[in-house]
């Protein structure tokens, strides 16, 4: 087995997501809403370019491609997703030795061939070497409208933190191995949550480069919850949320709220009051976080707190969310609030009847 820390692929963080729609012109309000600007569109495809400080937001309406095939069995959805490798060419031809499938993209004439495998749903995973400006794939393929700012700053959120899979029940360790053996990706974190009624294990996968980070969740043996429910409005497996790192949660938030984004429902004043005793010391401003529902978890042992703020928007394209956080200092996924996060959901899916007591006791 290789060194954890070797990086075989040459991985250099997330280059973009791509999404679609079954019905277009649907996705354009919640990129807009979430504070991305158009800068670019393909050159002979139906696709867009959205941006907002350094993530990258592909669109894709084009009629009988990959992604419409995507959206019209899964509906709404990031349909494919991109890593950074330092050589693109050696990094698909090492994927494909290793077992990887591959996934024909087709091209006009003039375009790029982007090399492409099967991940997570049967989604594309592309793998992309040419991303410094003046030089990357956008700057070949699409055109850039004149006058707008190529890296809007929108609300702040600057780039993508990490991507969460929903899984089937025993697929964990399929997937988890589909990371370990082409990208050299290890298990970062382990969870185990269990809700009043339901549960879910959750393996936090992490890349060599440390930029490029999966966390994959599985609905616990003999329940049905949030996963399942997830699993079958999504029609598979797929990427449930996407988290958005910000340097400033509060003003991210306000600016989010402002642009009317749905938050997922927040959680009850005893978590606020319970803060002190399971961070003390943390020194944030309590009354602010609970006021807009944002989550804190960390560690405040030693000399420098290692904290983590988030915060969930409510589903935007069919059953996927968003997540905006902010890290200061702890590189977790914020395992205090894991179960808070999972509490909020069960007592949603109560209120709407997807799960009862006798359902799952």
């Amino acid at each position: 087995m290789p060194d954890l820390f070797d990086n075989p692929m040459g991985l250099m963080g997330f280059e973009f997501v791509e999404f679609a729609s079954p019905s277009p012109g649907t996705l354009e309000p919640v990129f807009e809403m979430l504070g991305f600007t158009q800068v670019a569109r393909h050159r002979s495809k139906d696709v867009s370019l959205y941006r907002q400080g350094e993530i990258n937001f592909i669109l894709n309406n084009e009629p009988r491609s990959v992604g419409a095939y995507f959206a019209a069995e899964h509906g709404p959805s990031a349909c494919g997703m991109a890593f950074r490798v330092k050589d693109a060419h050696l990094a698909y031809k090492r994927a494909l030795e290793l077992g990887a499938q591959p996934v024909d993209i087709p091209t006009g004439p003039m375009e790029l061939r982007l090399p492409a495998i099967k991940g997570i749903g049967g989604a594309p995973l592309y793998l992309i070497d040419r991303f410094e400006d003046g030089q990357s794939i956008y700057d070949i393929d699409f055109h850039f409208f004149e006058g707008v700012d190529r890296r809007p700053a929108g609300h702040g959120l600057k780039y993508i933190d990490h991507l969460t899979h929903n899984v089937y029940r025993g697929r964990m360790a399929y997937w988890a191995g589909f990371y370990e053996k082409l990208f050299n990706f290890r298990e970062l974190r382990y969870f185990d949550i269990k809700g009043e009624y339901t549960g879910l294990t959750s393996k936090a996968m992490t890349a060599p480069d440390g930029k490029i980070r999966i966390p994959l969740n599985e609905e616990a043996s003999g329940k049905t919850g949030q996963i399942e429910e997830f699993l079958m409005q999504y029609n598979g497996e797929g990427i449930q949320h996407i988290a958005l790192y910000t340097d400033d949660i509060l003003a991210s938030w306000d600016a989010l709220k402002r642009a009317g984004l749905p938050f997922m429902t927040a959680p009850p004043a005893t978590y606020y009051e319970m803060l002190e005793a399971r961070l003390p010391g943390h020194g944030q401003p309590v009354d602010e976080l609970q006021s807009r529902g944002i989550l804190l978890d960390g560690n405040t042992e030693g000399d420098t707190p290692r904290l983590l703020l988030q915060i969930f928007s409510g589903t935007l394209l069919g059953p996927v969310f968003f997540e905006f956080i902010q890290r200061k200092g702890d590189e977790g996924f914020g395992e205090g609030n894991f179960k808070a996060l999972f509490e909020s959901i069960e007592r949603d899916q109560i209120r709407r009847g997807v799960i009862t007591a006798d359902a799952n006791g």
